[in-house]
């Protein structure tokens, strides 16, 4: 039941400079989905850590069986243990865990700035087919992903989506849209112009609700919803890199 099976998804912890980053992984996905970004980041001086998140790497009937705030805590403890090393911690992760790094920033105003590649604030589907998840839920465990082996060799996970799962994705979304306003770190926001996942007005409403002084939107015109491990992964690791440096360049 998981796509490339042979790709490393285990979490990690790579130590490196006093500035750490948290990279968090998104729903069904596993840590490898954020690792090339992050062996990019480690070969510049940054520490690097990345969690896997519960009811991931094992069986889509896991993932089933958490709550988001399973995935919070999980991500929560990664984050002490990189602060614990760091002077300076930056969280960010792909779709749903950049929500995960906006829910933790609002408990944690010390993290230095935030890392959003397609935050999953919206997702490209209508509240009918929400209502229609909700209700199948009880009865369909999952459905299949269409079209999951074309280009993701790069990609670990699921290949079905787990309703309950992403359930408690929606769950999350309604949690943080209304604490966004506590938000007031520097933004990075990365999406993919191809994006079928993610709603294309998703980057603008996070800005529209944060209070951060800095807010940088880029669209990457060939890229689809795993945006730092599509085609232009090249050009967010440079995106990501310079952020940070005009960032962090007093930390």
């Amino acid at each position: 039941m998981i796509l490339n099976p042979h790709l490393q998804g285990d979490p990690f912890f790579w130590q490196a400079g006093p500035i750490g980053v948290l990279l968090v992984h998104g729903l069904t996905a596993t840590a490898t989905e954020v690792r090339p970004l992050a062996a990019f980041l480690h070969d510049a001086g940054y520490t690097v850590a990345a969690p896997l998140l519960p009811g991931h790497y094992t069986q889509p009937a896991d993932l089933n069986a958490v709550r988001w705030q399973d995935w919070a805590a999980q991500t929560e403890e990664t984050y002490t243990r990189l602060a614990s090393v760091c002077s300076t911690v930056i969280a960010g992760g792909e779709s749903t865990g950049a929500l995960l790094a906006l829910e933790l920033a609002v408990r944690r105003p010390e993290i230095a700035a935030l890392l959003l590649y397609a935050p999953a604030m919206r997702l490209n589907m209508r509240p009918f087919d929400a209502l229609r998840i909700r209700l199948a839920a009880p009865f369909i465990p999952w459905l299949p992903k269409p079209n999951l082996d074309e280009g993701s060799e790069l990609w670990q996970g699921y290949r079905v989506n787990p309703l309950r799962g992403v359930i408690q994705l929606l769950q999350l979304q309604n949690y943080v849209q209304p604490r966004l306003e506590q938000i007031s770190q520097p933004l990075l926001i990365v999406q993919g112009k191809l994006d079928q996942t993610v709603h294309p007005d998703a980057p603008e409403m996070i800005r529209a609700h944060v209070r951060s002084p800095v807010v940088e939107i880029h669209w990457m015109e060939r890229s689809t919803h795993c945006v730092i491990l599509d085609q232009e992964r090249a050009q967010v690791n440079e995106i990501t890199l310079a952020f940070l440096k005009r960032t962090l360049s007093g930390a």
